[in-house]
């Protein structure tokens, strides 16, 4: 197939790159061209700021694509403008989309046909990709454009953009550091392997009874926090001395009770184009954000720190016959390889865990 993938530089964009020519498949990558990106031989190139509309469509028109994979659209706007372009020129449209839509307090597993949140506590990224998947679901009834939704879940991987997640907890790890567990350690996730997440974006195009559907990509094998911090240890080969961090204490900290300094490390390299209102409706949540980077949490401005997020995959196995190919553990391990022979603990803020930590031992 003739595939383009709008991104395709950094993590989730790259890793579909490479699965998509591993598969075979004949690919363009369109974006600003200004990161630096070793990209698979032969894939080409269609250098556009997406944002500019009118050089977006004078480098895409006029080309047939078998299949789209937009993985850069974060507006309604970048959504509209790929309908108007493609609309007649392409056999599908695979826009990625993100579990973080869904609401609050839906029993677990989470499937696709659960409630998406549009309360005042959801962030522009969530509101945003709910709003994009309207747009398609319209285009979709109304004009037949052939459009998939892939709601993708956290993710590990070689490369990963957010430092505060994984990384933190390896970082931690080889530093020597206490570790400290929300809780019991009893709250349950799930995370996907970015290999087998590109494998799933792979699977779906084409697939004709995905047209019209959302559905979520992510790994099938959930863990608590406390296998997080096991698996992290074995991949490691620490031994951290654990320090649970009482539910009562944990609670006072995510609704702002106590509160402790602002993390001053790494931050994301991902760009999703806030606006500065969306920067503004952050404020109230930036506390929950950086506490949630003590076992890594999806969408803390939703999602309580004790409350499970667990997504089901069964749909998209369904129709597509795709099946992850890595446990948890085994995502913590190649992503510890990695991350090891690029060296980089360093980049972290652990300063307002130190006052956890005292806050606890006093």
């Amino acid at each position: 197939m003739d595939v383009l993938v709008m991104g395709g530089s950094l993590f989730n964009g790259r890793g579909l790159v490479d699965a998509l020519v591993a598969a075979g498949h004949q690919v363009t990558v369109s974006n600003r061209g200004r990161t630096k990106a070793d990209l698979p031989v032969g894939v080409e190139t269609a250098a556009a700021d997406r944002t500019d509309h009118d050089q977006l469509r004078s480098v895409l028109a006029g080309r047939d694509w078998d299949a789209v994979v937009d993985m850069s659209a974060y507006h309604p706007d970048d959504v509209s403008v790929m309908v108007d372009i493609l609309n007649g020129h392409t056999g599908h449209y695979v826009f990625v989309s993100s579990t973080v839509i869904y609401a609050t307090g839906t029993p677990n597993p989470i499937d696709e046909t659960a409630p998406v949140d549009r309360s005042d506590d959801q962030n522009e990224y969530g509101l945003d990709k709910i709003l994009c998947e309207e747009l398609l679901f319209e285009a979709h009834r109304e004009q037949g454009f052939p459009a998939t939704v892939a709601a993708l879940g956290m993710v590990f991987g070689p490369g990963n953009a957010i430092p505060n997640r994984e990384q933190r907890m390896f970082t931690r790890m080889v530093q020597g550091r206490p570790i400290l567990v929300p809780g019991d350690g009893a709250t349950r996730s799930v995370v996907g392997y970015i290999d087998d997440q590109s494998e799933a974006l792979t699977a779906l195009l084409g697939v004709e009874a995905s047209f019209g559907r959302r559905f979520n990509v992510t790994g099938n094998d959930p863990h608590s926090d406390q296998r997080y911090i096991d698996a992290c240890a074995a991949a490691t080969g620490a031994t951290p001395e654990l320090i649970p961090v009482p539910a009562e204490l944990m609670d006072q900290l995510w609704d702002g009770e106590v509160s402790v300094a602002r993390d001053g490390g790494d931050r994301s390299a991902l760009n999703i184009r806030p606006t500065d209102a969306a920067m503004a409706r952050l404020i109230p949540h930036a506390h929950r954000f950086q506490l949630a980077s003590l076992v890594q949490r999806l969408q803390p401005n939703l999602h309580r720190w004790n409350s499970d997020t667990v997504f089901s995959v069964d749909a998209l196995m369904e129709v597509t016959g795709w099946q992850p190919r890595f446990s948890f553990d085994d995502a913590v391990n190649a992503t510890h390889e990695w991350w090891a022979k690029a060296n980089l603990e360093t980049v972290h803020d652990f300063a307002w865990e130190d006052e956890i930590l005292a806050m606890i031992r006093s």
